[in-house]
């Protein structure tokens, strides 16, 4: 798997992509589905036995339209969705609106289900200004959803050699960034950083980058680690103004520890950093992997132990306030 950013190379147009996977068929895409996620018969059989398995609603639901345009707003949406706003622009974190994180045929989707549905619709959203996306796995980079957030009005940040996935003129722009380069949307800077993960979408697409995002505007500095195991990249990040919030992922760890960090490496990591609070993502939402369901979420409030206030989100729909 790729231990780095890779130079970036021309990307593959959409129309060639689209044309490959026609002539692939059925057959071929429940390849890449079952590649994907390791071809795995457990997979497939907890497929199988959740078809008719209901999505849960949200437990909470934030309420955007009421955020005012100044400090930090944050709402966790599920799974490493999180939309934000900093200094009033809009942003969202690796968007996922799909009922499955999958292989997409027409209306069919092959991949997990969800266990408990967004916090917000994709109707429910207010205007996004920009779109992070850290990596192009499938439960990081939905196609269904970035086609219905296509707008002019929206810019996308991408890792290295992923755009090729996206219909990019359906957005203001769409600039891909390895780690240290910089993008600026108005008030808005966002630093690409380096993070211990892969890229690869369909295993053998080695290629691909995979990204973390540092966001500064007005004083105010926010993280968005994607997805990462255990790295001491993120003492890189440490200077004399705080980390108001961490974006850390706390789930899919077992057995995948060469790849997701435990609770305590996200709790350490950000510390690292110098986060002032913590938002933690990537748990709740799909079964990745073999740890209790609350496991995640347990076990990085048992490592904060008296500082458990620096946690500020624990259930999916709830939102953080920071003037």
């Amino acid at each position: 798997m790729a231990a780095k950013n890779r130079d970036r190379k021309e990307s593959t147009p959409a129309v060639k992509r689209r044309a490959w996977l026609g002539r692939a068929g059925l057959a071929g895409i429940a390849g890449a589905a079952g590649l994907a996620y390791g071809a795995a018969p457990r997979m497939w059989n907890e497929m199988a036995r959740e078809t008719l398995r209901p999505v849960e609603p949200p437990p909470e639901r934030p309420r955007p339209f009421q955020w005012p345009s100044t400090g930090i707003c944050a709402a966790w949406l599920g799974h490493s969705t999180v939309l934000l706003r900093i200094a009033g622009c809009t942003i969202l974190t690796d968007p996922i609106f799909s009922e499955r994180a999958g292989v997409s045929l027409g209306p069919i989707t092959l991949g997990i289900k969800r266990l408990v549905a967004p916090a917000l619709s994709l109707e429910q959203l207010p205007k996004i200004d920009l779109i992070l996306l850290s990596h192009a796995h499938m439960d990081h980079f939905d196609l269904p959803s970035l086609a219905r957030l296509g707008s002019l009005q929206t810019t996308v940040l991408t890792a290295p050699n992923t755009s090729d996935l996206l219909r990019v003129k359906r957005y203001r722009q769409v600039r891909e960034l390895r780690w240290g380069e910089r993008f600026r949307i108005g008030p808005v800077e966002c630093r690409a950083i380096e993070v211990k993960h892969w890229g690869a979408r369909m295993r053998s697409d080695t290629y691909r980058g995979y990204n973390g995002y540092l966001i500064e505007a007005a004083n105010r500095r926010v993280l968005f680690a994607g997805d990462t195991a255990h790295t001491s990249a993120f003492r890189a990040l440490r200077d004399s103004r705080p980390i108001d919030l961490a974006i850390m992922p706390i789930g899919s760890y077992e057995p995948w520890i060469r790849n997701h960090c435990t609770p305590e490496q996200a709790w350490q990591m950000g510390n690292d950093a110098g986060a002032e609070y913590f938002l933690p993502v990537h748990h709740q939402t799909f079964r990745l992997s073999r740890e209790p369901l609350q496991e995640p979420i347990e076990r990085f409030f048992s490592v904060a132990a008296n500082q458990s206030y620096r946690i500020r989100l624990e259930k999916i729909g709830q939102e953080f306030r920071l003037a």
